[in-house]
């Protein structure tokens, strides 16, 4: 009987790193890992788009683009890359016009990108469209993302109060049948796969085993698994998702793994040894990169938000311990019976053995992601409100789904975010929510960003955005970004090509100060090379004259094949030696 396979994508170089590290990598540090990658053979291997192209720029002064070539050209066909990108909005909290759009994925196709994931914020497939389009003309794949999310939950005292401001509270909108739509419609625009986004952590076991097994059932296309670890679900949803024959997961590399970051790949091949399932992948190679990461982890401390790292253990060759093989046959047996309080426990029992962080409690508690949850917990202590982080999490059911019940993902989970911390300042001065708003806010409530899950209240609308009926996106108001031209550098343009033009496009503020650095750079190397090219000619001169006789210097001197300035240069050097 033919052993069942796994494909697996290595999510360490972009996810894990930007869930734990704040995306501070730099190429240096990539490059040495890049080989063992190459003798890895996973499936695939996500290494940009999200948060990596902003952050190496910001603060690495590196180039997004000759990241994503130079790991090409290491790594070539084994593992095809992959990126991460918002569809309409790319990487910015707008949407762009169609020609940013194309520009963007053709170009990123050809400096490596073989597996383009998407994913639209709201869930609207519309905003999908045209990527997938461009990234298949291109030649690579379209893997269109669901987002999962779940429905806001209301306290009894919450629901109360609530009343105030909406006629009915919405519930069972973020149902299976709700995912699976998305999923058949997607397939219907020309969708290679599908993958289960689920960025905060929040699907359970049990309902990851129903969409699994639903998507299997009702769409013909490969299905990939993606999670996180904060609430503490991610390892038992994993393995769910597994059992229920799920095509590809997605997994970090132990020391890059867990936390606010995805499952670790060893543990998840643990689990396919005993299932019988074969994932492809070279354990060897892995554990090589795993020591190289363990250094590289320790380099990044000051950006490590766990502190904490796993305990050594080399799955290539070190054996279990039998109370923890115990473990992995128990998760499986409950994985396969759907008996998730069990499964749960043997997971985290799993994790716990091998030193991964401890789920985030108020995290799982508030349903929210933990990068919105640090992000207001900031907001609030910037202002020196951060005592009432309690009232903004009760605030953000409210403040969801007045704006349409997006899910909370980039970049409507920041959107909802910083506006519950708006809603408590309102509260504090007395004056109605709402008054204080982002104008991101006021877009998402518009309809800037497109179709919300739950239509907005009209009144609501009225009231925040001066319209009733929700506004689409309209390109003819994107003003394009200015490629400035430098004189004091002799007229050298801030982006001189169409990827820096795209920068420029993509991420206005950081990328022109990137380029300008880049531009400094350039004027400064070329002006040296200029004096450099000034001095060898000067010195060509100087030696050609040195070998003349006597007659033959008089004779080019009264010719005018060399001037007074060269030789008399030349005697004041002699006489400086």
């Amino acid at each position: 009987m033919a052993r069942k396979t796994l494909k697996i994508r290595d999510l360490t170089l972009r996810d894990g790193q930007q869930s734990l590290f704040a995306t501070r990598m730099n190429q240096e540090q990539i490059d040495r890992v890049l080989p063992f990658y190459k003798d890895a053979r996973f499936y695939a291997m996500e290494v940009w788009g999200g948060a990596v192209p902003d952050s190496i720029m910001r603060y690495l002064a590196e180039n997004p683009w000759t990241r994503l070539e130079k790991i090409k050209a290491v790594v070539g066909d084994v593992s095809k890359l992959t990126a991460l990108s918002r569809g309409r909005n790319l990487f910015g909290y707008n949407p762009y016009p169609e020609e940013v759009i194309e520009g963007f994925n053709r170009n990123a196709v050809k400096s490596g990108i073989d597996i383009m994931r998407i994913f639209d914020a709201l869930n609207d497939v519309d905003n999908m469209k045209s990527t997938i389009q461009y990234v298949k003309e291109n030649g690579a794949m379209a893997d269109c993302a669901i987002s999962y999310t779940v429905d806001s939950k209301f306290s009894a005292r919450q629901k109360f109060r609530s009343w105030i401001h909406l006629k009915t509270l919405p519930h069972d909108i973020f149902t299976i049948d709700y995912f699976v739509e998305k999923a058949l419609q997607l397939e219907a625009m020309g969708a290679d796969m599908i993958s289960v986004k689920d960025m905060a952590g929040l699907i359970t076991p049990i309902k990851t085993g129903k969409l699994i097994r639903r998507l299997k059932e009702e769409v013909q296309l490969p299905i990939d698994f993606h999670t996180h670890c904060t609430p503490g679900f991610g390892l038992a949803s994993v393995l769910s998702a597994i059992v229920n024959g799920v095509d590809i997961v997605d997994t970090s590399i132990w020391n890059f793994a867990g936390g606010p970051a995805a499952p670790a790949y060893e543990l998840v091949h643990m689990f396919c040894d005993k299932l019988g399932i074969d994932t492809g992948v070279n354990p060897e190679a892995v554990s090589a990169i795993n020591r190289e990461l363990k250094g590289i982890r320790e380099e990044l401390a000051e950006f490590d938000t766990c502190k904490v790292f796993p305990s050594e253990f080399d799955f290539s060759k070190d054996k279990l311990p039998k109370e923890v093989n115990k473990l992995f046959v128990k998760a499986i047996y409950m994985a396969k019976h759907d008996r998730e309080e069990e499964l749960l426990e043997a997971c985290l029992e799993i994790e716990k053995f091998f030193n991964f962080p401890e789920p985030d409690h108020l995290v799982k508690k508030a349903e929210i992601p933990g990068g919105m949850y640090t992000n207001m917990l900031a907001q609030l202590k910037q202002l020196k409100l951060d005592h009432l982080l309690p009232r903004v999490l009760e605030l953000v059911p409210l403040v969801r789904i007045k704006s349409g019940c997006p899910p909370l993902v980039t970049p409507t989970s920041q959107i909802v975010g910083v506006q519950a911390v708006n809603c408590v300042i309102d509260e504090n001065k007395n004056q109605p929510f709402f008054t204080t708003k982002s104008i991101q806010f006021v877009n998402l409530v518009k309809g800037i960003y497109g179709h919300t899950p739950f239509p907005v209240d009209p009144d609501f609308r009225q009231q925040l955005t001066g319209v009733r009926e929700e506004t689409p996106y309209d390109s003819k108001n994107y003003k394009k970004q200015e490629n400035i031209v430098f004189e004091e550098y002799g007229d050298m343009k801030l982006a001189n090509n169409e990827k820096e033009q795209l920068l420029l496009e993509l991420f206005p503020t950081v990328a022109r100060d990137y380029l300008l650095h880049c531009v400094e750079d350039a004027y400064t190397e070329n002006i040296h090379q200029i004096e450099e090219e000034k001095q060898r000619k000067a010195r060509e001169a100087r030696e050609a004259y040195e070998r003349l006789t006597p007659e033959e210097k008089e004779k080019r001197l009264l010719d005018g094949l060399y001037h007074w300035h060269d030789v008399s240069s030349y005697e004041e050097d002699l006489g400086r030696s």
